[in-house]
């Protein structure tokens, strides 16, 4: 370890690792396979990278996005690492001189395209400095891409076993921010990492408050909520290609710089969108879930959703590429009944299969059921990674908790329902016999005799699937996903069924009602604003001049550390977290010019 802390500390400026990282860079340095999940900007990148370092060859970077592999590239030459890219976007000449490099045994870490990596002529070139030079690992970025049921899928990922058959001496570490239990099993089936030992770090994002709001006028919602954040970058995500070029649209005439990115845009005008937002500051990208994977940038401070998303992975997946450096930041979403149903639509008349669309259809329930939660949004949304968690204070429940309706008896009968149909079906057909339908399943059934049958024709069916929905998002009734979503009762439930617990669902919010603002921005005050903003500018002139993104040459962090520290020499301010030697000697000089101006 005394290796990997020296170019932890000397290459990327970082004092101690965070978390796993340590036992990650550990094992896989010593040969290992792993599975590595850890939520976005918990540093999954030095988890493969310092090994590289370590280990003698050039590590093997499959990574689905050329931003993702230019930017990450451009950050490790900035710290002196030998590093470069294999993608569409170099000119012949280009790409014949990264192969030479690489070829000659000259790079540390080579970043390529899966399509690229499954190349035959790509494979024999592996083969051939394999032989010559050595591999120093692979490593599968964004590995939750291998699933088929994500909206992230590439077929070509499917193939990606082929790494462990033509090179089985090479260690593989596949990474994601993103998996529930079963996306984790489908990686490691299908990448042949069965026997990878596991890393799962928490799933909290601690810096990220969360906050939901019934729609009442949602352009109006939203103009209120980005104008919180002013001048900061932030995305706001739409279901359709309309809504994101008309939100856009109607964003910039209210003096919001926003841009538009669906898979509908030329490339051309999507890479150009892109590249504004990932260096310029302020920018507000408004998007399909088309953008986003692999995006680097460290300072959005915010995202919204201004329409239900698909599930609570692709939540929290979408809201964790806000706050990536660890400062403040806010995930904020409108939502409205319309937006259930239009989901619903959406998976009934998708062409996937019967357990498809039962999946997304508990995918689905399950995000609502936090949507409509009264507690704690931080516990639900962890809940679903299997992780325990107490009150955040950190959530708009949290700050201001909702009032309830007290549906304890509906509750109990819900839970009886299930138990006296043999716990064999979901929440549709329970909402049946408890409201007294006589539907040809339930007289196929014989279930219009039993004891549950019409005792809930007092409630209608909005509410009745509001409470099932709170019965499985607090973990009394649980979804078997193997028996077509059927519920089933838990330990949990006990409690209530015997009468020793009540049972209480969010009352609807009044229209016009405004939730108490977010956390705010994060700049320092006085003479430190002052040398922040200065400090800001030269690195804005300095990331031009270097034909880079800003946060490429210092995150703000380091920035407001700086500010705050106001180090006078050079060893002091080399220890700033996040300046290594490379950068202090590149940067070192200027930056005590400006802070003794």
């Amino acid at each position: 370890m005394s290796r990997a802390l020296e170019i932890l500390e000397h290459v990327f400026g970082y004092a101690a690792f965070r978390g796993a990282q340590g036992e990650v860079v550990d094992h896989v340095a010593a040969g290992g396979d792993a599975l590595v999940l850890m939520p976005t900007g918990g540093g999954k990148s030095l988890c493969f990278q310092i090994p590289a370092l370590m280990r003698s060859g050039t590590a093997i970077v499959i990574s689905p996005l050329i931003a993702l592999m230019q930017d990450q590239v451009a950050a490790l030459q900035e710290v002196g690492v030998a590093a470069e890219c294999l993608n569409s976007s170099l000119t012949p000449e280009e790409a014949a001189s990264v192969e030479h490099r690489w070829m000659s045994g000259a790079l540390d870490l080579l970043y390529v395209a899966p399509e690229r990596l499954l190349n035959p002529r790509t494979l024999a070139q592996l083969e051939h400095t394999h032989a010559a030079h050595g591999i120093a690992l692979f490593a599968i970025d964004e590995a939750h891409c291998v699933s088929q049921w994500g909206h992230d899928f590439r077929p070509e990922y499917l193939q990606l076993s082929v790494l462990s058959e033509r090179f089985p001496g090479v260690p593989r570490i596949a990474l994601t921010a993103t998996a529930d239990a079963q996306t984790r099993e489908e990686i490691a089936t299908r990448l042949n990492l069965t026997d990878a030992r596991r890393f799962v770090a928490s799933f909290d994002r601690p810096n990220i408050r969360y906050r939901m709001v019934e729609k009442d006028g949602p352009r109006k919602q939203l103009l209120d909520f980005v104008n919180e954040h002013p001048g900061e970058a932030g995305i706001v995500y739409c279901l359709s290609r309309r809504k994101v070029e008309e939100t856009a649209a109607w964003l910039t005439g209210q003096g919001i710089p926003a841009l538009p990115y669906h898979a509908g845009l030329g490339q051309d005008v999507r890479a150009e969108n892109q590249l504004r937002f990932l260096r310029e500051d302020g920018v507000v990208m408004v998007a399909t879930i088309a953008f986003g994977m692999g995006i680097d940038k460290p300072d959005v401070r915010f995202v919204a959703h201004l329409d239900l998303p698909r599930s609570i992975e692709s939540y929290y997946q979408e809201t964790g590429r806000a706050g990536r450096d660890g400062l403040p930041a806010e995930a904020w979403m409108a939502w409205g009944a319309a937006d259930v149903v239009q989901q619903r639509r959406m998976i009934d008349e998708s062409e996937g299969s019967d357990a498809f669309r039962r999946l997304a259809g508990n995918r689905l329930d399950t995000l609502v059921g936090l949507v409509e939660a009264t507690g704690c949004r931080r516990q639900h949304l962890l809940s679903y990674f299997g992780e325990r968690a107490e009150p955040c204070g950190n959530c708009d429940n949290c700050i201001e908790p909702p009032k309830t309706l007290d549906v304890t008896d509906a509750a109990r009968k819900a839970l009886s329902c299930v138990y006296r149909t043999d716990q064999r079906y979901g929440a549709a057909y329970l909402v049946d016999v408890l409201r007294g339908e006589r539907t040809d399943k339930v007289h196929e059934r014989g279930h219009a005799s039993l004891s549950t049958f019409g005792i809930g024709a007092d409630l209608d069916d909005k509410l009745w699937r509001s409470v099932f929905r709170q019965l499985v998002a607090r973990g009394l009734l649980a979804v078997d996903h193997d028996r077509f979503g059927a519920l089933m009762l838990t330990e949990s439930a006990r409690p209530l069924l015997k009468g020793e617990a009540a049972f209480e669902i969010r009352q609807p919010v009044k229209k016009g009602k405004r939730l108490k603002a977010g956390r705010g921005r994060i700049v320092p005050t006085g003479a430190e604003a002052e040398l922040y903003e200065r400090l800001r500018a030269w690195r804005a002139d300095t990331a031009r001049e270097r034909n880079v993104p800003a946060y490429v040459i210092f995150h703000d962090a380091t920035l407001l550390e700086i500010a705050s520290r106001k180090p006078d020499s050079l060893e002091a301010l080399g220890a700033v977290s996040g300046i290594g030697d490379r950068k202090l000697e590149a940067y070192g000089p200027d930056l005590l010019s400006l802070l003794t101006a």
